[in-house]
């Protein structure tokens, strides 16, 4: 009966295995799209702009991230990535709110507005009317980041789910030596 029960959970993390793999193969096609597609834009605005206008030169010297990657542990200790804005932090799941509370009354002071709150676009280091496809080759490659962070999610998943397949494989073979 174990032997049975142990086929049963077999089969469905497989069946759970290859539709993760799945999953992962129409994600990857579609990062291929949207870079292939960040890189096409970028390259109509360099041919609208001028191909001295939009490269290196025009970057800041400094630049601040406008999102970070943020990992996090999920059910069974897999980390799940996710991409957040730079400004915003990510809510701890579970944990104390202890930044939410503030000071209603106290000294009243102008708070001075601080740079590094909001980041710059990096469109505007190109000028002010910048062309329709530098804004698309901008959300393409947006678009492309969020799914290399569900990529690497997926990919941790499908690592944990080969490691319980092979570990259910070796329990099976130990219950029933000859018929696996």
């Amino acid at each position: 009966m174990a032997a049975l029960d142990l086929r049963a959970e077999l089969d469905s993390l497989l069946l759970q295995l290859l539709g993760d793999l799945e999953e992962l193969e129409g994600k990857r096609a579609v990062l291929n799209a949207r870079v292939e597609e960040g890189w096409l834009s970028l390259a109509k605005s360099r041919y609208a702009m001028g191909a001295k206008s939009v490269g290196p030169l025009q970057y800041a010297s400094y630049m601040e991230p406008q999102v970070c990657l943020h990992a996090s542990e999920a059910q069974e200790g897999l980390q799940k990535f996710k991409v957040v804005r730079a400004g915003v932090h990510a809510p701890e799941e579970g944990g104390p709110r202890e930044a939410a509370l503030r000071r209603r009354k106290g000294p009243t002071k102008t708070p001075e507005p601080e740079s590094s709150e909001a980041p710059q676009d990096p469109l505007n280091w190109f000028g002010i009317l910048v062309p329709h496809s530098l804004r698309q080759a901008q959300a393409s490659f947006r678009d492309g980041l969020q799914l290399a962070a569900d990529i690497a999610s997926l990919q941790n998943r499908i690592d944990w789910g080969r490691s319980q397949l092979r570990g259910l494989q070796e329990k099976l073979k130990q219950l029933e030596p000859g018929a696996a």
